[in-house]
């Protein structure tokens, strides 16, 4: 059995579909993936700071020390167009935590714990001047 899509008529007599507005097949992934992705990183920043012994822990941390700083940083860059944001982005995220290791590492206070919080604190901060940006 088919089921036919209903067509309502606008104020001005033109039959709109609800369905054009979609992309895709059907409809857009992109907040999935987003809620996915935030989950992953939740996850691996949880796991980094309980001290699980699972296996996801490593590459669920090394997820989110990527993300977390290359999504404040991307919300920073909104000027640029989408392959320049996110290839710029990742690489601040790199630089970001490979500053973070370097400075922990020449104070000799190295600890995985305390790699997760600093790299999650500059992130916030990251994200929250950009919010305080956009709001004067």
């Amino acid at each position: 059995m088919q089921t036919l899509p209903i067509k309502s008529r606008s104020s001005d007599g033109a039959t709109e579909d609800p369905e054009a507005a979609r992309t895709g097949p059907g409809r857009d992934l992109s907040p999935l993936l987003a809620g996915a992705a935030a989950a992953v990183a939740a996850a691996g920043a949880l796991l980094a700071l309980t001290g699980s012994g699972s296996p996801l822990r490593g590459p669920c941390t090394l997820f989110f020390l990527l993300a977390a700083p290359a999504s404040a940083l991307a919300a920073a860059l909104r000027g640029l167009d989408p392959f320049s944001r996110t290839l710029t982005a990742l690489a601040g995220s790199v630089v970001l935590n490979m500053l973070v290791a370097q400075v922990m590492l020449a104070v000799h206070r190295w600890s995985v714990r305390g790699g997760v919080i600093a790299v999650t604190v500059l992130s916030l901060l990251m994200l929250l001047s950009v919010r305080l940006r956009k709001s004067d």
